[in-house]
């Protein structure tokens, strides 16, 4: 136990060592209480359990578990053990048991606005990733900075004249509008804004990018001289993308595309290849993409019996492409390869919610939209999201389970197979990292107890991988299972007990919080702090500046 933590001494008497920890008897204590007795009564009582916890010898292993999910806002609570086993003999070394019974992971949520710890981790992820595949790194040979790349930006089109920003000239409403305007993205005329078109748009925006890639490979064929079954045995196209939200409420694409070799990013791309060919490549594929709904009729067009128009999707005219520089030769280029990760990585935790003010959860019942403070922009689109999903044309696009993302349903993120490497494989390299660093600490006599940094979230290790090979080491067991000649089998067992922490754990991880935050600072290098903030994901001006208006007609 951390020698800051100081707990009251308490008049109750101790729980025995061996006494059984019932979280459901707790939590609803905690939950009935608390809206009958004062907070600092209710602050005594938390103390008072905690002193139990630490009679029986939990307090000082769950405040090390606590301590290890870096501030995860809603950790998930599991119930189970962990056994070790020899690998070579099968003898079993020990069996752990968790204190107070419970196992604490984090959430791993990517939004902001759900756990900004576990979101901060995210975007540190995919900052790397997207780093990996522009300098390579992380499996990815340094090579791939040569290779032809762009940023490129795609937005969706008008659906009606909106509040905007357009440069030194005033909104079409006459006023300038500041950053924090909340009318800005709002329609001038919100009884003549095709709220329709615009959630219908977000529905189709993932066909939209899956028909664009598919045109992107053509162009660069074209352009080769090629066809585009042959490029693969010339070329191979690797990309990544995040879809970002306007203030209206549209979906934007940023892209980076890459162009290797066959092989991907080990080989060298063809001669010719070019930022060129690519950027000429980009904007023709994105003027030629186009997707077809049959749009509902009207209740009086189905009166008079007149058919149903059919809908073209397209993006909209605003198509920012610009090559990315390399760190080592930007030549006062505004583009370098630390921007657009760092750009990309920001929105990599963002959602809807943070631009339009919409929600971070699916919503049940169309009721639920009263306890929320929505705009009137924001609840037109989640009601118009929510009545198409009535209509039998619109049952696959499954709009009331998106209503809530105004109709966008796709993922937020994705890559090609080559472009880098993988957040799976990022986590791993982190949780063996951790692992090193525990085992080190308990062979230097400082037990720890069973917590998240000991990989519980991927038990049943199957052994070790040859860097050189890649092929897994070691022997199977009798379940066809490979383990490593001279490592440890580890077994564990766990059940999901629930999400959140139980109120006398919250009530522990403020006091370690506060405990914490009363150290005196260590101070720091300025380039590390200038390193960690640039991985942090902040944006660039130069990458918002092109695209930083919206669309109005």
């Amino acid at each position: 136990m951390p020698a800051q933590l100081q707990l009251p001494s308490p008049t109750t008497t101790s729980a025995p060592a061996n006494r059984a920890f019932a979280p459901p008897a707790l939590a609803k204590s905690a939950d009935t209480s608390g809206n009958t007795d004062s907070a600092l009564e209710r602050r005594a009582r938390l103390t008072a359990r905690l002193a139990k916890l630490a009679a029986a010898g939990h307090l000082a292993p769950l405040a090390r578990q606590i301590g290890s999910l870096g501030g995860c806002a809603r950790p998930i609570r599991m119930t189970g053990h962990r056994t070790r086993l020899n690998a070579a003999t099968g003898q079993i070394l020990d069996t752990r048991h968790l204190p107070a019974g419970e196992l604490l992971l984090r959430c791993g949520n990517r939004r902001a606005t759900r756990c900004p710890a576990c979101s901060n981790l995210y975007r540190y992820d995919t900052y790397q990733l997207i780093a990996a595949g522009l300098r390579g790194g992380k499996t990815v040979p340094a090579s791939v900075a040569s290779h032809p790349r762009v940023f490129a930006t795609l937005t969706a089109p008008g659906f009606g004249p909106v509040h905007n920003q357009p440069g030194a000239s005033p909104c079409a409403c006459g006023a300038r509008h500041s950053n924090g305007d909340p009318l800005l993205g709002t329609p001038l005329h919100p009884g003549r804004y095709d709220y329709t078109g615009a959630v219908l748009w977000n529905a189709h925006a993932p066909a939209l990018w899956a028909r664009f890639t598919t045109h992107l490979r053509r162009e660069i064929a074209h352009a080769a001289g090629l066809t585009q079954r042959t490029l693969r045995h010339h070329a191979t196209l690797s990309y990544a993308k995040v879809a970002e939200y306007q203030k209206r409420g549209q979906i934007h694409f940023h892209t980076v595309i890459r162009i290797d070799g066959p092989t991907g990013p080990h080989s060298a791309p063809p001669a010719w290849a070019t930022t060129e060919l690519l950027d000429h490549a980009v904007r023709a594929a994105a003027k030629r993409t186009r997707v077809r709904h049959q749009r509902p009729s009207r209740a009086e067009d189905a009166e008079q019996a007149v058919p149903s128009e059919s809908t073209v999707f397209r993006f909209g005219r605003q198509i920012d492409v610009r090559a990315i520089r390399s760190t080592h030769f930007t030549d006062g280029a505004p583009v370098t390869d630390r921007h657009v990760a760092a750009y990309i990585a920001k929105y990599a935790t963002k959602g809807a919610e943070t631009t339009t003010g919409t929600l971070d959860r699916r919503l049940r019942f169309l009721a639920e939209l009263a306890q929320h403070d929505l705009t009137d922009h924001t609840r037109r689109m989640i009601h118009t999201a929510w009545h198409l999903g009535t209509q039998p044309q619109h049952t696959h696009l499954r709009l009331r389970q998106w209503a809530h993302m105004l109709g966008f349903r796709g993922h937020f993120s994705t890559r090609t197979r080559h472009y880098s490497t993988t957040l799976t494989h990022l986590r791993a390299e982190r949780t063996a990292w951790r692992t090193r660093q525990d085992d080190a600490q308990e062979r230097a006599g400082e037990g720890q107890p069973v917590t998240d940094r000991h990989s519980d979230r991927a038990d049943l290790p199957a052994g070790h991988i040859d860097p050189n090979t890649g092929h897994r080491s070691g022997r199977r067991t009798e379940s066809g299972r490979r383990v490593g000649t001279d490592t440890t089998l580890v077994i564990s067992h766990w059940q999901y007990a629930g999400t959140g922490l139980l109120p006398e754990l919250a009530h522990l991880a403020d006091l370690l919080t506060a405990a914490r935050n009363s150290r005196p600072e260590q101070p720091t290098r300025s380039r590390k702090t200038q390193r960690s903030g640039d991985r942090a994901g902040h944006s660039t001006d130069p990458l918002t500046d092109p695209v930083h208006s919206e669309v109005t007609a």
